[in-house]
């Protein structure tokens, strides 16, 4: 028998509990500075997302971490999460929705005067 001995960590635990969200209905865009063990070492990633609340943000990212670097959630670290301006975002995916004459297309529609018949003689154009 031998017994082993374990040092004790210093952790301090700032807070616990969701915060309230100030304007739940405003999507808002969100910086998360992001640490995560992978299989090859210790990595650092700063990370933004669109949403409603933080808690919405946090979850895209444990979601996108999960899928783009195969991290479990026991190996993401939040470090810091703030609500960054319009004007000071860094990805492309995040800036190209602060357009104000975006499009959302919808190519392939099937219009319901081409619904008359079950049996027609030809098919349905849903290219415009």
């Amino acid at each position: 028998w031998y017994q082993r001995r374990v040092r004790e960590a210093v952790v301090s635990t700032q807070s616990t509990g969701e915060m309230s969200n100030s304007s739940p209905t405003k999507i808002k865009n969100f910086g998360i500075w992001v640490r995560y063990d992978s299989r090859s070492g210790s990595h650092n990633m700063y990370r933004e997302y669109r949403d409603v609340s933080r808690t919405g943000a946090i979850t895209q990212c444990y979601r996108d971490m999960a899928a783009r670097h195969r991290a479990r959630p026991h190996s993401i670290q939040i470090m810091k999460i703030e609500v960054v301006k319009a004007a000071d975002t860094k990805r492309p995916v995040i800036k190209q929705m602060h357009d104000s004459k975006i499009k959302f297309p919808l190519p392939h529609r099937i219009l319901k005067f081409n619904k008359k018949s079950i049996f027609v003689a030809d098919r349905p154009s849903t290219m415009q």
